[in-house]
């Protein structure tokens, strides 16, 4: 069992949370009970190490039974070690070193997707991941993750998905410009979401392949992105609120989307 917080071991592990050292690595860190179970389960090729305290070991015997199965290294650690290797302030004793996932946007282009999320400029790790579990729970084929916008593999991301990290594709690092003008060129239209927008959302067609676009949780778009859409679709406020928040805005309009592309699989 490892008990030296200050073991090399330990530091480098605990130097994931910086983007620059993940970068460098191409490591993360999924953090908890949820995130180490789904990645376990779906993702099992990623995990380089898991480490383990030992009331967590208990609780969580099949879930490591399931992780030795598929290869996965398992490592036991103090209390005191897991909470000085994680981001978070109440860690629940399980943590897994994982390698990157995303792939890149060609491969997804490849097999041609009816419903994609492109998220420009999003800044907000919260609000980051909160979308990718929307998109995953919608049936989305992927999302795409600009280069200006949060690292998917900040912790706060991690955890904010609930681990549909690790169940659909994710592609990061794309230039807006160059992401927008792929997506259209492999024959998706692509809807612009903002509350401002002229076409309610009821009004537009979502019968064909395409993508809905996000923009930064405070100012929207940048210059040309508007330009760059199909439509720019406005999700109508029937209450009070001023407006809605960037996940429930995008699940709302992935949810349209997946039901109307269900509804013509089963009529067809």
């Amino acid at each position: 069992m490892l008990t030296n917080i200050g073991s090399d071991r330990v530091r480098s592990v605990r130097a994931l949370g910086r983007r620059a050292v993940r970068e460098r690595e191409a490591l993360f860190l999924a953090e908890g009970q949820q995130a180490v179970r789904e990645v376990v389960a779906h993702r099992s090729d990623s995990v380089k190490d898991l480490y383990v305290d030992p009331d967590a070991g208990t609780r969580h015997a099949t879930m490591l039974e399931a992780a030795r199965a598929n290869g996965v290294s398992i490592r036991d650690v103090s209390p005191e070690v897991l909470a000085a290797m994680c981001d978070t302030k109440a860690p629940q004793g399980i943590v897994a070193v994982c390698r990157s996932i995303d792939v890149d946007l060609e491969s997804v282009l490849d097999r041609h997707p009816k419903l994609l999320l492109i998220l420009t400029n999003v800044r907000d790790p919260g609000n980051a991941g909160a979308v990718i579990r929307g998109a995953d729970a919608a049936g989305a084929d992927a999302v795409l993750v600009s280069d200006s916008s949060v690292d998917i593999y900040n912790p706060k991301v991690v955890r904010s998905t609930a681990g549909s990290l690790f169940h659909l594709p994710i592609v990061m690092g794309v230039p807006i410009p160059l992401m927008l003008d792929r997506v259209r060129g492999a024959g998706l239209a692509l809807f612009a979401a903002d509350g401002a927008g002229e076409s309610p959302l009821a009004d537009v067609d979502l019968s064909g392949p395409h993508a809905w676009v996000m923009g930064n949780e405070a100012w929207g778009f940048e210059p040309g992105v508007r330009e760059a859409c199909d439509s720019v679709v406005r999700v109508p406020i029937y209450g009070k609120a001023e407006s809605l928040t960037l996940a429930v805005a995008a699940t709302i309009c992935l949810y349209a989307s997946a039901a109307l592309q269900r509804a013509d699989r089963i009529s067809g």
